[in-house]
């Protein structure tokens, strides 16, 4: 048997507004992305997912309510997280996006963690739904950083390769 996942990024968040990468800072939803969280449900309307699992950080659990509260039980997992910035969460994307793209894709931020521990986070979640939900229709609403580590795991990216291939980048959503 397999697993059909589907992955959706939350919504748009007032830090992402202000062009600041949140990590682990547990920052709200805008309005906008309120509205694009409501949005989602009308289109995967004719989609059924067995489980929704979220990051337990609230952008993605409000997304997750939004999209998908009443249709499917929702299960909030930490090892669904943001990147860990450590002393840069929260901080300018100008400062934190160079370094995820160079020398924390395998060295940790300061005080916080690397993309590879992200990938390990993301591989253990992938065991878990393998032991548990084989067979299932999976929806994950999370983040960037564990959508890049999937494409890493799943599709046997290059982290380059993932990163150079980011839909925020090619504007391919």
């Amino acid at each position: 048997m397999s697993i059909k996942i589907i992955y959706f990024v939350h919504g748009t968040t007032t830090d992402n507004e202000k062009g600041i990468s949140s990590g682990w800072s547990d920052a709200p939803l805008s309005e906008l992305g309120m509205k694009q969280s409501a949005d989602l449900r009308g289109l995967v309307g004719g989609k059924e997912f067995d489980v929704v699992f979220c990051s337990d950080l609230k952008r993605a659990v409000d997304s997750a309510n939004l999209a998908f509260g009443g249709l499917a039980p929702i299960i909030k997992d930490t090892r669904l997280r943001e990147c860990n910035y450590g002393e840069l969460n929260a901080k300018s994307s100008s400062i934190v996006e160079p370094m995820q793209e160079g020398e924390c894709i395998r060295n940790k931020f300061p005080g916080g963690e690397s993309y590879e521990d992200v990938k390990s986070r993301m591989a253990d979640f992938l065991r878990f739904l393998k032991q548990n939900f084989d067979g299932k229709n999976i929806a994950i609403v999370a983040h960037k950083a564990p959508q890049l580590a999937l494409d890493v795991l799943l599709r046997e990216k290059t982290w380059k390769q993932a990163l150079a291939e980011d839909w925020r980048k090619t504007r391919t959503w």
